[in-house]
């Protein structure tokens, strides 16, 4: 326990910055997960402008839309 307030408040702050560090390498292991698995299906082969067509197809319609598409 820290002696006293300042140095509670410090140690704090300290467990706040590290925490924030783990949150950070996290998105970056789930982002690079993410790109290998695109990676693995073939989509980072097609040519720029198709890549991009496809990807504005799917804001466009929604996630869930074309989930439900390429299951039927």
């Amino acid at each position: 326990m820290a002696k006293t307030l300042e140095q509670e408040r410090l140690a704090l702050e300290e467990d706040a910055r590290r925490l924030e560090e783990r949150r950070k390498r996290l998105e970056e292991k789930e982002r690079e997960l993410a790109i290998s698995t695109i990676e693995k299906t073939g989509l980072l082969k097609l040519d720029a402008k198709r890549l991009t067509a496809l990807s504005d197809r799917i804001k466009t319609l929604g996630i869930e839309a074309v989930e439900k598409r390429l299951a039927a």
